[in-house]
Formats: C-alpha cells, structure tokens, sequence
C-alpha cells in the first residue's frame, strides 16, 4: 500500500481517453488520447494535477500567496493564478521576457485573475529565478503575509504526486476500457509529469514505456532533471527505489527553433489533427510531442509500441498571443 500526501479538490477527473482513428488508421498502431486539456478552463492542462498537491501542502503550513515562475506565457502560471483566485489566496508570478509583454493569451488570463506579474529578463530568469523568488517571499513575509514558492511547473516532489495519481487514473481506465496501453507518451518541458508517471510505472510494477518527448533542453538535462525530482518525491514517500537515469526514456530531436518557437511543419502538423481529429494541439508542448511520435512512428522507431496513450497537458490559451511576427503562422 502507498500512502500519497492529500490533495486539494480542482481538476476535473478522471479526464477522458479518445481514439485517434485517423492517426491510428495512418500509422498503423492504436493511438489514444488522454484529455488533460480538459482539466477545466481557467486551469486546464497538466499543471492542475500538480497545483492540487502543492497548493495543499501551501495551506497546510498555513501560506496565503502563492509564488512561481515561467515564461510569459506559461500555462503553469496561469493555472496557478487560477487556483489561487478560486481559494482566496494571493498569487505573484516571476514571468519572463525580455520586452515589454503584450496583454494577450495566457498573461491576459494573468491579469483578469488579479495575479501580480514581475517580470525579469531571459538572463534574470536563467541564472537567478530562485533567489529572486526568495526574496519575493521575505518581502511578503516581512509584510504580515506567508508565502510559498511552487518551483517551475510545479515539477518537485510534492507536485509530481499529479502524475503518479494520474497513473493510477489510468490503470482504472484500462479495465473500463478493455485496453492495455503497453506505452505513454508526454510532452516534457519542465520534468514533473513524466516523473510522476515513470515513478508510479515502476512502484506500482506496471511494466509500461513511458516516453517523453522534450520541447526545450535535450535529453541528458531532462534524465538528469527527473532523476532529482524522482528521488525527491521518494523521500517524501519514505521509499526506496533502485533506478537508473537510462531507464528515463526521452526522445530528443523536436524543440525545433526553440522553446515556444515554432515550425512551419509543426504547425501544419497542427492544422493536420485539428482538421482530421478535431482535437486543438498547442504550439510549445502538444503539437511537438504528438508530432514527435508522428515522426518517429512513420520512421520505424516505435515499431514495439502498439497501444500508444498520448497526454494531452493543454496549452490551449498559448494559441491566443499575438503571432503577429511569427512568419511561421502567417496562412
């Protein structure tokens, strides 16, 4: 028996799984789709199933602000301005940019949700995103507040229990359904989701791949990355676990032009599920991920895998910032 920390109450769950038909037809495999853009609206994706976990662990030691970071037009961010609005608690997001933002997309959500955005340079946000965050809390603490810093995506020990109950979601599924997925495939942008699935795989003795693939970084940062967040989440558990980093499966190969930087075969790729599937992919995770497996598939790679579980962590609202000089949209 495992014993997971209590959460708080957001998401909408269990989220629902739907066949691909077109691409399972193309492929030539059985691809299946795991709603987690279905979430909720104002905190849809993957990020809410972490922010049940940390927001609770915030409430319990007694916090009344929620502080985090990303980029400007991080889903995270907004996921957390959401809770936090919904719970009654302050939030302040560390976001990054090097101009000054416009007023779109997921920062307008931001900014309706009554959030206070500071916003540092790319330089400020790579060397020094923690320490600036640290002093976001003495200063609200030193205000009469209490403050607690939820990391980058919510991806530390205490948010990764998201995924592991996300895992055991979808074993309860599976007998629903009939099915067996022998794989799961994730975006991976900041390490927590994959490890929450990768850890409950190997605990609850599952025996499934789980794939990710990375839109930012490369594949030696992101094993190094979840390998620290896997034994984080153990000590929490009080549990031991042999592992290696090489059995984090990550297929490098598809950040493209950058992280939220698209291509214009991405974006085609895009508009391919969105007119053959009706389902809406993002630019930063989704639509690289799923296209990352489009391409691996049709290159023989994944010739072991024959019932595919893609997550679909949301970013629709990435879809709504001003694309106005991104030649890569232009139609």
């Amino acid at each position: 028996m495992i014993k997971i920390p209590n959460s708080i109450s957001i998401a909408n769950l269990p989220t629902r799984i739907e066949n691909l038909k077109g691409l399972s037809e193309e492929l030539q495999k059985n691809i299946f789709i795991k709603r987690d853009d279905f979430t909720g609206c104002e905190v849809s994706g993957n990020k809410v199933r972490k922010l049940e976990y940390s927001v609770k662990d915030a409430i319990d030691k007694g916090c009344n602000t929620l502080i985090t970071c990303g980029g400007i037009q991080s889903n995270h961010a907004r996921a957390t301005a959401a809770v936090a609005a919904r719970l009654g608690l302050k939030s302040i997001l560390v976001l990054r940019s090097n101009e000054t933002p416009k007023i779109d997309g997921n920062y307008l959500l931001d900014e309706i949700l009554g959030s206070e955005v500071r916003i540092i340079t790319s330089d400020q946000y790579r060397d020094s995103r923690e320490e600036i965050m640290e002093s976001i809390k003495k200063e609200v603490d030193s205000q009469g507040d209490k403050a607690y810093i939820i990391p980058e995506g919510a991806s530390n020990g205490i948010g990764t229990f998201g995924y592991f109950n996300c895992f055991k979601e979808i074993l309860e599924q599976e007998k629903l359904m009939n099915k067996s997925f022998d794989t799961i495939l994730v975006p991976v942008g900041s390490g927590g989701t994959y490890a929450g699935l990768f850890l409950a795989n190997k605990l609850l003795n599952s025996k499934k791949r789980i794939i990710g693939i990375n839109v930012c970084d490369d594949a030696e940062f992101f094993k190094n990355k979840i390998s620290e967040i896997v034994q984080e989440t153990l000590d929490i558990l009080g549990k031991k676990l042999d592992f290696s980093k090489d059995e984090i499966e990550i297929i490098d190969g598809y950040v493209g032009r950058g992280y939220s930087l698209s291509r214009k075969e991405e974006i085609d790729f895009i508009k391919k599920i969105g007119r053959t599937e009706g389902v809406i992919l993002d630019p930063v995770y989704t639509g690289k991920a799923l296209y990352g497996l489009y391409n691996e598939s049709k290159n023989k790679n994944l010739d072991t895998c024959k019932n595919i579980l893609f997550i679909h962590t949301g970013g629709i609202f990435g879809l709504f910032k001003d694309y106005e000089e991104d030649i890569q949209w232009k139609i």
